[in-house]
């Protein structure tokens, strides 16, 4: 595949603040941030120019992989095979590469009504378009509950530490979710960062569409928030059976996942978890 290739991006930016102490006493210190700029993906074919899908809040690293993934939850890509090429973009009358625009260049014409909606979203809100079960049930199938990974409680309970040896910027800024792709040996297949949840599980599932692993199917979906129904609706569009997470999940989300056959889990901290749906997909 030509032309996929990462400019480096810088993650974090230094800051001085001001430390204070309960005694009343305030002293300056550097302080790293986690970087949060726009990333506006494009979408063309061979007969359709580069058009404007959607702008996201993100970190930047590992763009090619969001801007994929973005495009295959949002049913743009149905295959690895779509994408054709993936770049930064020059914009016109700018000599100056723009490392804040990707375009993915398809193999077949896409739908151009979901390009004209000029989606905005921010780190937090994720796909806002898809607002019910019922929508999603239209353009995907029900996992089929004899797919996906089955795994010990005790891999399962250890899943957050997993993909936590593999956050970085973390560790620098405790600013940043992460998502992770993991199966049932324990081996993570890919972790990535981002500042907002959905786009850490965009660049994960963007990675497996790059790969030619479509869809993920013998993997755990580890994220390090909480499940809302836009981080569902992501993993249904790829295949993905089972979801485990730190945080809590919403009744939306819960309820969706119980509908399509996905195992489900939140609340995965301090060696206990909670399983919400599907609980088949897990051993003693």
């Amino acid at each position: 595949m030509a032309n996929i290739a990462a400019a480096v991006r810088r993650k974090v930016a230094n800051w001085t603040v001001t430390a204070v102490r309960k005694d009343g006493s305030h002293a300056s210190k550097p302080d790293v941030l986690v970087t949060e700029e726009p990333l506006e993906i494009r979408a063309e074919s061979p007969t359709q120019e580069a058009q404007p899908v959607a702008v996201t809040m993100r970190t930047p690293g590992h763009d090619f992989e969001l801007a994929v993934g973005f495009l295959f939850t949002e049913g743009m890509i149905k295959k690895s095979d779509d994408v054709r090429t993936v770049r930064y973009c020059q914009l016109p009358d700018s000599a100056e590469q723009q490392f804040n625009v990707v375009t993915v260049s398809l193999s077949a014409l896409f739908d151009e009504a979901l390009s004209r909606r000029g989606m905005v979203t921010s780190a937090s809100c994720g796909i806002c378009g898809t607002t019910s079960i019922e929508q999603l049930a239209q353009i995907t199938s029900r996992i089929d509950l004899a797919v996906g990974p089955v795994v010990t409680s005790a891999l399962l309970t250890s899943l957050p530490d997993i993909i936590r040896q593999a956050q970085p910027t973390f560790d620098r800024t405790g600013g940043l979710h992460a998502a992770g792709l993991v199966d049932a040996s324990g081996v993570a297949y890919c972790v990535r960062e981002d500042i907002g949840r959905h786009n850490a599980v965009d660049k994960v599932i963007g990675k497996a569409v790059l790969d030619g692993k479509m869809p993920i199917a013998n993997h755990v979906l580890v994220v390090s928030g909480r499940l809302s129904f836009e981080i569902i609706q992501k993993a249904a569009m790829a295949g993905i059976a089972f979801i485990a997470a730190v945080g809590a999940p919403s009744n939306l989300a819960v309820q969706t996942a119980e509908d399509l056959g996905i195992t489900l889990v939140g609340f995965v901290r301090d060696g206990t978890a909670n399983i919400y749906t599907h609980k088949h997909r897990i051993t003693n």
